[in-house]
């Protein structure tokens, strides 16, 4: 196992409403983070296919219909063609691929993570278990058949996202995989995000990437189409007012940070991450899961099988061949 990896993280807008647009863009910021060197790249949450900032989508009206029927069309199906582009730039860049996307399973949509290997595989995805407040009008609920821990010659990686890193079960959980290169891509891009990250990164003992936006008005659609808040009075649609602040930050498992915060802008964020060499010292004070539990006395049980609202008991193909047999018997 390699003793370093160089680890990217990508604080970026994507181009709302237009799905082939942001993949050019990620392409072009996956090709800047490869000239640096890095061999992870993380995107933001709900990169592909957008995070609807401000929007307010309680509105039943007939435009609030509306834009919900472009946003569910600006999601992707996974798998699908743009998963396949996804992996398609990760061979070519020669990268571990890890990205924010809105996917869309019929009618429903998730806020979801998707893994690639430097190999152009897709490995696969994580829903997240819950939308956080108003999200929950236009995403669905995930539940842990989709918390994967993927082996690499790195480390451990998986994926938490955005608040789901403030539910303490579920961070036990993925600290129970063993997980040592944590991507929390996020939303929040508040005063006590990065406190939050550290957090995490002294209680699991691992490496934490954090992405986040950064978003200026003028990146959404202008109203009518897009209406920040109920109105525009506070933020001018065609003006430079940032709505989406960014602070992107990676942190150490000993909780110094190793790039980032940034307010600023938009950019790429780089550390070199020492998992053999920097995670064992961590977890010699403190392994959560390990010589600082007591499982006599608390413990854990996690129910990973998927969650679904409809069981068939036999196979359709079982059943068209029962009909079949009562045709016969009819005649």
């Amino acid at each position: 196992m390699s003793s370093t990896v160089r680890a990217t993280v990508v604080q970026a807008s994507s181009i709302f409403y237009d799905t082939p647009a942001t993949l050019d863009k990620a392409e072009k910021l996956l090709k800047e983070a490869a000239a640096l060197g890095s061999q992870l790249v993380v995107f933001p949450e709900a990169f592909i296919g957008g995070y609807p900032r401000g929007y307010n989508f309680a509105d039943q009206s007939p435009r609030g219909k509306e834009s919900f029927r472009k946003y569910h069309a600006s999601a992707i199906n996974v798998p699908g063609p743009e998963v396949d582009r996804l992996a398609t730039m990760a061979a070519k860049y020669k990268v571990y691929l890890v990205t924010g996307v809105v996917e869309r399973d019929g009618y429903t949509l998730y806020c979801t993570v998707l893994f690639f290997d430097p190999e152009g595989n897709y490995l696969g995805k994580h829903r997240k278990l819950m939308p956080t407040y108003w999200e929950r009008l236009f995403w669905g609920f995930g539940d842990c058949s989709t918390t994967p821990v993927y082996d690499t010659p790195y480390g451990k990686l998986g994926s938490v996202i955005c608040w789901e890193n403030r539910m303490p079960l579920f961070r036990t959980a993925m600290y129970g995989k063993g997980i040592e290169i944590y991507c929390a891509p996020t939303a929040d891009s508040g005063d006590t995000w990065v406190s939050t990250m550290t957090h995490v990164a002294i209680e699991g003992g691992c490496y934490v990437l954090s992405p986040i936006q950064f978003c200026r008005r003028k990146d959404y659609p202008p109203p009518p189409e897009y209406l920040y808040s109920p109105s525009e009075e506070y933020v001018a649609p065609d003006s430079d007012s940032i709505v989406w602040a960014g602070g992107s930050v990676i942190i150490s498992p000993h909780g110094d940070v190793l790039a980032g915060p940034n307010y600023e802008g938009e950019g790429l964020f780089t550390a070199d991450l020492d998992v053999r060499g920097e995670i064992p010292k961590a977890k010699f004070r403190f392994d959560v899961v390990g010589h600082y539990s007591r499982a006599d006395v608390l413990n854990l049980t996690v129910n990973n099988h998927p969650l679904v609202p409809v069981t068939f008991t036999a196979s359709p193909s079982k059943i068209k061949e029962d009909e079949k047999m009562d045709e016969c018997k009819d005649i």
